[in-house]
């Protein structure tokens, strides 16, 4: 069993920064795959951003160049350091962690998920 929770979110103007932190409990973090995800007001939760196990990663268009998706295994934590925010970044941001190396851009292929924190970006 996995828990994740995560932190970090908050209010921050247009073209400010925020860094998410998703800390994991239970085992294998470092041979798990770990990906964000968000979810906008009236919308469907969609891909941010993913890492497998020797952090390579994947990007959304929509946040590419402005996002940096990282993990730390001796912490157990994957981060998402998010710059240049916009108003369209405005979601609840989930964590979520595979039982596979490899990363995925479908939510469906993610067993284990934290509660989401708050990222509201005003204009």
């Amino acid at each position: 069993q996995v828990q994740l929770v995560e932190s970090g979110g908050g209010l921050v103007q247009t073209g400010g920064s925020l860094r998410l932190s998703c800390a994991a409990s239970g085992r294998s973090f470092s041979s798990r795959a770990m990906g964000w995800f968000r979810r906008a007001p009236e919308k469907e939760r969609e891909f941010v951003a993913v890492i497998s196990w020797i952090s390579s990663t994947n990007y959304a268009d929509s946040v590419k160049g402005r996002f940096t998706i990282s993990r730390d295994n001796a912490k157990n934590t994957v981060y998402l350091q998010m710059n240049s925010l916009k108003p369209e970044d405005t979601a609840v941001y989930y964590c979520a962690a595979r039982s596979s190396r490899y990363w995925s851009t479908n939510q469906d292929d993610y067993d284990y998920w934290g509660q989401g924190t708050q990222v509201t970006v005003s204009s």
